[in-house]
């Protein structure tokens, strides 16, 4: 066999297994797509360039709804336009998440009876790696059972050679530019993980707590303050009010005394105390309290730590050495004592944060960290979204985006973990700071040690779209495909993640910023639209409705909620859904093939080519169209709804059926149907390709012989456009549809026969009366032929004999004691809303349900009183 030989694709079969089996199709393929270097992107292309980077899953994380939901979305993009003709790259990766990946080694630790300090900072460290080699990344396996087209080959990880060379490169960038300093600050401090964390990583959530009020002072300097982490009490330096509150205008510069202390503090005048709360007056804690602090450094106050980096109290006091919790009962029961307790409430429910990691309450605590000055990144983050270098979508969503970069305070990026990027700075035996770049040497020599700190891990993530691509070098890759050309990802992240790859970018890469449109989605949620969480018992597993339903339905189901920006919903019952809808794509298609469908040769005039034909051409250029205007606003819902209806609704439920006739008729007409068949199946099987890869890819290969759809060009509109034969067709359906209700309405089986006489004669109807007939399954008329019942439609008239198909006598009884119970309904339902006393009492439900009712009634009358009178007398 030659080499050329080998590099052909296998034939495609040329039959289909009468039902599609997700699970013996979809492995195969993925794996197919992939050996065969479809996803993989050529710097050195000169195709255009579309460029999206994975939001970096988590080392320690697996797919879940939310994942599925994003991936789907950039993958029916990136799909597309590589279909398009562009160079394509859509980078994978994964993040070393810091704490979350310490915590799970040191779990595993804990179970052989250790802790990270047995092992030692570099033992450890190696440890996490064995982790990382033996057990993370699961979600590179789950992301191919999605069909996630990613370019496997450039897989990065956030401490990889690369870009760790990336992040100490601009690490030492900033600080020579002075926007890294160290500086003692407040930040979030989890006493269980012991290190600060990041806002992303603090969740918070309504706690039951206690708020007291007690006396600071005596006599008339006494002042009531109000808290509800008394403990913190200790750490006091001052008292605050308003500087216009005239109620302690008297005391404002005054020493008073804070109690079980044996110090004094002063009252100070700062315009951040809300007067109209509570006492108008307000403690002052500036080591434990970020807004505290803010009026300590204003009025050059000390600050006092009294909890130590496990949250026990380090003050010089009888409550040395209790937790903080064990603190503030004690304290309060001390203040009690003295009588300087004026209200307890208890419980106070209060928004009180937790660690994200292991849900212990974080402490906000003065601390010596490494911050970043974001002022001029901030502005430059903003500028490039209204100056239009980047647009967000929706649009809407913009404000929430300046309301955060304009307002955004110093960030703290150092942790006290030893997984993840080590702070490269050194200190020498006599204060001397040297910062090192990757090509520096660090210093050596007795005394001199590196910084123990790590970077948080959005620091790393924030490079995510150029270190990924080889910066700081300046690679062909980044030359091709930097800027990114779309960013999808949560809206929730916009803040955290968004916002800094926005200010690394605009710095890093000389004012370009990192991609041209951020696309933001919404959070997926259950069918009530209820939050998806394990406590809720409403968490689902994405790969269990894989494995039940295909990959595809899921991701279809995703793909048909996505509307922009907005949370979406999904149950179990829309994912069969999906999955039946992908049954009905692979039946019509095989229903086709057997009959002839093909893609051989142009297709045929126009002229040729019945009504039929020619609308179904027409619709399916008027879909391309939209579906374009779709994808290039972000509306997966309306793209997939439209993808869908016009599927499922005019080409298998219209088209296939309206052709069966002319199959069976064979001829001519025949072969200009079939080929025009071949032509919408072909069309329509890659524009719902993006969305639902697997079974596409299957049916298009059987359909055409061609390699891969995955390859295939995207369809374009020909701008063949029919507005007669659309007039005309829609005519006919409506004909149709009308006669099947009224067949229903009568209670007739779907697949019984009927006499009837078709009146068609000058009408755009003539043409179609044998699929007309076929359709309903209406038979000729015969001699004995009785009109019972007269439908006139669309300018034409069915006329039908029902005498020996339904029992009139009966059905006019049936239906007349309906209609009574109707008109009975809807008179109780008008008695109770005319009841002014009862609408002055009945709850806004009850009212609106018996307006449903009445409505209900009203259909109901409306439709019984057509069907008797479309029934013969009796």
């Amino acid at each position: 066999m030659t080499e050329n030989a080998q590099q052909q694709p296998p034939a495609p079969d040329t039959e289909l297994p009468t039902q599609y089996a997700p699970a013996d199709v979809e492995g195969p393929l993925y794996e197919r797509w992939v050996e065969r270097g479809y996803f993989e992107a050529d710097a050195k292309s000169d195709k255009p360039p579309f460029t999206v980077v994975i939001p970096p899953p988590n080392v320690t994380g697996s797919l879940h709804l939310g994942h599925a939901f994003e991936h789907t979305l950039i993958d029916a993009l990136t799909r597309r336009k590589r279909m398009q003709g562009h160079e394509t790259l859509w980078q994978p990766g994964m993040d070393h998440a810091g704490i979350a990946t310490q915590n799970v080694v040191e779990r595993e630790l804990a179970k052989e009876g250790k802790s990270r300090h047995d092992l030692g900072r570099e033992a450890f460290v190696d440890r996490v790696w064995q982790w990382k080699a033996e057990s993370g990344g699961q979600i590179s396996g789950q992301m191919r059972r999605l069909g996630d087209g990613v370019a496997w080959s450039r897989e990065r990880f956030t401490m990889d050679e690369g870009l760790s060379q990336a992040v100490q490169t601009i690490f030492k960038r900033l600080y020579d530019d002075e926007l890294i300093y160290r500086a003692e600050r407040i930040i979030n401090w989890c006493p269980r993980c012991l290190t600060a964390i990041s806002d992303i990583e603090v969740e918070y959530q309504d706690d039951d707590g206690e708020l007291v009020s007690m006396t600071y002072g005596e006599g008339d300097d006494t002042i009531v303050v109000a808290t509800t982490r008394a403990e913190t009490m200790l750490g006091d330096t001052a008292v605050a009010v308003h500087p216009d509150d005239e109620r302690y205008r008297h005391l404002v510069g005054k020493l008073i005394k804070l109690p079980l202390t044996d110090r004094s503090i002063p009252v100070v005048a700062d315009e951040h105390v809300d007067p109209e709360f509570g006492t108008g007056a307000v403690k002052v804690t500036p080591a434990h309290d970020p807004n505290d602090f803010e009026i300590g450094q204003r009025h050059d106050l000390p600050s006092i730590a009294v909890m130590d980096e496990h949250a026990v109290i380090t003050a010089h006091s009888p409550f040395q050495g209790l937790d903080r919790l064990e603190a503030r009962s004690a304290i309060v029961a001390a203040l009690r004592a003295e009588g300087r307790i004026v209200a307890e409430k208890r419980p106070y429910v209060h928004s009180v944060g937790h660690c994200s990691r292991c849900k212990t309450t974080i402490e906000p605590r003065l601390s010596m960290q490494w911050w970043v000055k974001v002022g001029p990144l901030a502005e430059a983050a903003g500028d490039a979204v209204r100056e239009g270098k980047v647009k967000i979508h929706p649009q809407e969503m913009e404000k929430r985006y300046f309301d955060w970069v304009d307002n955004l305070h110093d960030w703290c990026i150092s942790r006290q973990l030893w997984w993840g990027h080590r702070i490269p700075v050194w200190y020498g035996p006599d204060g001397e700071v040297v910062c090192v770049g990757p090509d520096d040497e660090a210093p050596t020599g007795e005394g001199w040690h590196q910084d123990t700190d790590v970077l948080d891990t959005w620091f790393s993530s924030g490079l995510w779209p150029f270190s990924t691509l080889g910066w700081p070098e300046r690679t062909e890759s980044l030359a091709k495909f930097y800027p990114n050309s779309v960013l999808v990802t949560g809206y929730d992240i916009l803040f955290f993640w968004v916002a800094r790859m926005m200010m690394f970018g605009l710095y890093a890469m000389d004012g370009t910023p990192p991609f041209h449109t951020i696309a933001l989605h919404g959070m997926v949620r259950d069918q009530f639209g209820k939050k998806m969480s394990k406590s809720f018992g409403n968490a689902v597993n994405p790969l269990d409705w894989m494995d039940k339903y295909g990959s595809d339905a899921l991701r279809f189901t995703l793909a048909r909620g996505a509307n922009p920006g907005v949370d979406v919903p999904i149950g179990e019952d829309w994912v069969q859904g999906s999955r039946n809808f992908a049954n009905k794509i692979w039946n019509a298609t095989r229903f086709a093939l057997m009959n002839g469908a093909t893609v051989d040769g142009p297709l045929p005039e126009r002229s040729a080519m019945s009504a039929t034909d020619r609308w179904i051409l027409s619709r399916l250029n008027s879909v391309v169209a939209e579906v374009d205007a779709y994808y290039d606003d972000f509306q997966f819902a309306k793209l997939s709804d439209t993808l869908f209806h016009f599927a499922w609704d005019e080409v298998f439920d219209w088209y296939v059926e309206l052709s069966k006739t002319v199959f069976m008729a064979g001829g001519a007409p025949a072969e200009v149907s079939k080929r025009v068949l071949g032509e919408v199946l072909d069309v329509t099987l890659r524009l719902l390709h993006p969305v639902v890869p697997f079974v596409t890819e299957t049916l298009w290969t059987t359909l055409t012989g061609g390699e891969s759809v995955v390859i295939a060009q995207w369809p374009a509109d020909s701008g063949f456009r029919d507005a007669d034969a659309e007039r005309e067709i829609e005519t006919l359906q409506s004909v149709i549809t009308e006669v099947r209700r009224f067949r229903a309405d009568q209670g007739l089986q779907p697949g019984q026969r009927v006499p009837a006489r078709l009146s068609l004669d000058g009408t755009a109807l003539a043409v179609h009366e044998t699929a007309i007939r076929q359709l309903l399954r209406l038979q000729p008329e015969g001699e004995s032929f009785t009109a019972t019942a007269t439908l006139p439609v669309a300018g034409a008239e069915v006329a039908l004999d029902l005498s020996g198909t339904i029992d009139v006598a009966a059905e006019r009884k049936r239906l007349a004691k309906d209609l009574a119970a109707a008109e009975k309904e809807k008179a109780q339902a008008n008695g109770k809303l005319g009841n002014e006393a009862f609408l002055a009492k009945a709850p806004d439900q009850v009212v609106e349900k018996i307006r449903t009712r009445l409505a209900k009634a009203e259909e109901d009358i409306a439709r019984l009183t057509a069907q008797l009178e479309r029934l013969p007398q009796a």
